[in-house]
């Protein structure tokens, strides 16, 4: 069977490199990855998958940090004239682009094993030196503004390769396997209004997979990761008063002076014992002009907490802060939450068996068992919750060659990685499932 797999996966190499050069070139953000998400459904319904798409797929109560109506509008137009399969993306009214995907195994009773990839590209420009090889080779974005910066184009290659494989191989597996394609990793926003409408229910067993980060080199595999930091993220704008800063400044009620004492009291908060927290105020604005007291002020922030519990200390205690700094300059303030997810761990059995899975496979060349993440990454809301309903879960980190780090515009990677990644999880749900 093992010589089998790896056969299966060297005749999609092919097609795994143009997938993903084709997701590459156009590139969808968070919310509007109606032609990604379109691609994704066509196929794994081709391959005999059931789906569950749209509202079904995604709780709309619950999503964060959506676009405005008219930027869907105009996104969902861009995809139909890229070739999105306009059926589909009628089902993705609202942006609700996530789906999953299961499949029935034929080989007995057994557990539901999730594999999980995202969908979306980053607010990013691609660079257009000529050296850039996606440039060179005619697969740069086409979609100004956006980029797959973070190798989440190779994530869906790889899961498409991954399902027409196991398709091919159901017969020979037990239970059931779901596929979950999740819109929106970007900014942590996806992953909550996915597990709300279900896409965790009955998993008995969760991996996700992703290409680099910390694993930098190519050869490098990392078998578990663990400290993930939850996170919760927030816009804050403060309403206040205007009135001539020469002639009547008594009348006003400034908005952006609340919003810096808010700032600078965020950042004093007391660090917790239980382990690492974060606070950061990433953007401030605000006021009218120089001679007008501020009406207005805006603060894009976040929060961290190695675990769950301590983003929720910090939360707590920037909510105090905001409310006490609107007091103290008399003004109004409102919270909207745009994007969250909890902390998590990799389950030690499916760290060594990825680990012992990886010892067959020459290719890999530095395994490392368990890294430490400091930072967050919305699978690991996922992941939680199965581990939480007594599943099992893990994060794989998987190395390639690049161009340049995460999220910049010179980013690219060895697509040498691409049928790696797929054999690598084929054989995981062999591990848990082969009949």
């Amino acid at each position: 069977m093992g010589d089998a797999i790896h056969n299966t996966v060297e005749g999609l190499k092919k097609s795994l490199v143009e997938c993903r050069r084709d997701l590459h070139k156009h590139p969808e953000s968070g919310w509007t990855e109606f032609r990604t998400a379109s691609i994704v459904a066509g196929k794994l319904k081709e391959l005999g998958y059931t789906l569950t798409m749209g509202a079904e797929a995604v709780s709309k109560k619950d999503m964060m940090g959506v676009p405005s109506e008219a930027a869907l509008k105009e996104h969902r137009q861009r995809a139909l004239a890229q070739g999105a399969d306009p059926a589909l993306v009628e089902l993705m009214e609202g942006g609700a682009t996530g789906l999953w995907a299961d499949l029935a195994c034929g080989g007995g009773p057994g557990p539901r094993m999730a594999l999980r990839f995202d969908l979306d590209a980053n607010d990013v420009q691609e660079t257009d030196d000529a050296a850039h090889r996606p440039a060179q080779e005619g697969f740069a974005s086409t979609n100004k503004g956006v980029m797959h910066a973070c190798g989440h184009d190779g994530h869906v290659a790889i899961g498409l390769a991954v399902a027409e494989a196991l398709a091919g191989m159901k017969d020979q597996l037990k239970g059931s396997i779901r596929l979950i394609f999740q819109p929106a990793e970007e900014g942590v926003r996806g992953a909550g209004p996915m597990v709300a409408a279900g896409c965790c229910d009955g998993v008995d067993i969760i991996a996700g997979l992703h290409i680099g980060f910390q694993a930098a080199e190519k050869g490098d595999l990392i078998c578990g990761t663990k400290g993930f930091l939850a996170t919760t993220k927030w816009d804050v704008t403060f309403n206040g008063k205007s009135a001539h800063a020469g002639a009547a400044p008594e009348e006003g009620k400034n908005a952006l002076l609340a919003a810096c004492a808010a700032t600078t009291n965020m950042h004093a908060i007391a660090r917790h014992s239980g382990g690492a927290t974060r606070i950061t105020v990433g953007k401030l604005s605000g006021g009218q002009g120089r001679n007008v007291i501020p009406p207005e002020a805006f603060m894009a922030i976040e929060t961290r907490g190695m675990t769950s519990a301590l983003n929720d200390y910090m939360t707590s205690e920037a909510r105090r802060i905001i409310e006490a700094a609107a007091a103290m300059w008399d003004c109004s303030y409102k919270i909207k939450v745009v994007g969250g997810t909890k902390s998590g761990e990799s389950s030690e059995d499916m760290l060594a068996r990825v680990q012992a899975i990886a010892k067959t496979m020459p290719a890999f060349t530095n395994i490392i068992a368990m890294q430490d993440f400091g930072a967050s990454e919305d699978f690991s809301h996922m992941m939680a919750v199965v581990q939480e309903h007594g599943g099992v879960g893990g994060y794989i980190q998987i190395g390639a060659a690049r161009t340049a780090g995460h999220h910049n515009d010179h980013f690219d990677f060895d697509e040498e990685v691409l049928p790696l990644g797929t054999e690598l999880l084929i054989r995981l749900v062999k591990e848990y499932l082969g009949a």
